[in-house]
């Protein structure tokens, strides 16, 4: 068997968790594999709405395995409050989730660091959600971090010299803020993680492979904020494409199958960065409010835009998309017209590659379809599409080179629509 990996090919936000449920009951075992709970992928379903962090999204379909793997950053005080809320909810964790060893944790010192550095940066903040996890990630890399596994050796003494290593970078920043809360909720959620089984995930991902079973690989943020391909510096801090499902959980290349890349109907983005098909008019207001588009974590308002087809066409080919998921369709179900960017201008020159940097002299060229003026959301075949929307999916087939195999029309599980055609 091999490892199917889903992933976001925009700037996060597209709508992975609720496909992630979706799929979840063709699968054994759901596993993330990178991010952190800045990534919140919400689900709604049975008139309930759910917000995960740190969580897979496959947690809420009975009988199946869910794994936070080793590419994970955990904070446990976060982790703590977030399974408490759905275990309040009737949603008993305990047997179906398992988290990874070498999983690396967000120490509250980390948080404090990650305000530190942003403030420093003044003007060209990246507009991070403020949850430790840049700082996390740089201790891992520079070989200084503290992993889920260290919890059970020697842990105060690794605790402590990591913290005194952060007070003094605190002290360069000039920061002196008290974090003596932030560690009691912490150490709390120390004692919570060890209610659930810590596994070496990788032999265990590959060992279901070898039983036969399936396994779904669930990717946080977008591929447009992968450290290595995104819009740098504006980007998180891992790799957030098909690869990380390698790294992030211990899989070979060749063990990788099928490939979902998730997209909305139109663009989002939080935060600071390039965003060249940005609206400020009264189409990207309606977007946002018809999309509800504001951060499930942070709660700020998405900047919104139309499709941004030459940046989704390279995030298609960096992942080896297989198979295209198109969300929030319902969202344009209003407009009079649609704009799809078919390619970039700059400085003059028309292009459809991505380029090295997106700037200021980055001007999208659009084309222009008619919209379908329908109602969809009560859909539930593609038979009932209309003309117009059949039109648009066949125009994004076209310049992207993959079908379309799933269609959302709103937010609950029930709307979501798999076509038999593309």
């Amino acid at each position: 068997m091999k490892v199917d990996v889903l992933l976001g090919l925009q700037w996060g936000d597209e709508g992975k968790g609720k496909v992630v449920d979706v799929l979840t009951p063709a699968y054994d075992v759901v596993a993330r594999f990178q991010g952190g709970p800045n990534a919140g992928h919400t689900l709604e379903f049975e008139g309930k709405k759910f917000v995960l962090r740190s969580v897979p999204s496959g947690i809420f379909q009975g009988g199946k395995v869910n794994v936070i793997g080793n590419g994970v950053v955990l904070d446990p005080a976060l982790f703590k409050a977030e399974v408490e809320a759905l275990e309040k909810a009737g949603h008993k964790l305990t047997e179906r989730l398992k988290i990874s060893r070498k999983a690396h944790l967000i120490l509250p010192t980390h948080r404090l660091l990650d305000a530190a550095y942003e403030a420093a940066k003044g003007e060209a903040k990246i507009g991070t959600t403020g949850k430790g996890i840049g700082p996390t990630y740089t201790d891992k890399v520079s070989r200084s971090g503290l992993r889920v596994g260290d919890m059970l050796q020697n842990f105060d003494r690794k605790y402590k010299r990591a913290v005194e290593r952060h007070k003094n970078l605190l002290k360069q920043y000039g920061f002196a803020d008290d974090w003596t809360s932030l560690e009691k909720e912490w150490f709390e959620g120390i004692e919570f993680i060890k209610r659930f089984e810590l596994i070496d995930s990788e032999p265990y991902i590959n060992r279901a492979l070898q039983e036969g079973k399936r396994v779904l690989a669930e990717g946080a943020q977008g591929t447009m904020l992968d450290i290595d391909f995104g819009s740098y510096p504006f980007v998180t801090s891992s790799n957030t494409v098909a690869a990380g499902a390698c790294i992030g959980l211990g899989v070979a290349p060749a063990r990788i199958g099928d490939v979902y890349g998730i997209f909305k109907a139109y663009c989002t983005r939080v935060g600071s960065g390039p965003f060249p098909t940005e609206l400020f008019d009264k189409a990207g207001d309606e977007m946002r409010e018809r999309g509800h588009e504001f951060g499930s974590v942070t709660g700020r308002p998405r900047r919104c835009g139309w499709i941004d087809l030459v940046a989704l066409k390279y995030a298609v080919m960096i992942n080896g998309v297989t198979r295209l998921i198109m969300m929030k369709s319902d969202v344009l179900d209003s407009m009079e017209r649609i704009k799809v960017c078919v390619a970039y201008r700059i400085d003059g020159e028309e292009t459809s590659d991505f380029p090295f940097e997106l700037g200021d002299n980055v001007e999208p060229v659009y084309a222009e379809l008619p919209g379908w003026k329908t109602d969809m959301t009560k859909m539930t075949n593609e038979a009932e599409f209309p003309e117009a929307f059949k039109n648009y999916l066949a125009f994004l087939e076209e310049r992207l080179g993959v079908a379309i195999k799933i269609v959302s029309v709103g937010p609950d599980r029930e709307q979501t629509i798999e076509r038999k055609r593309g």
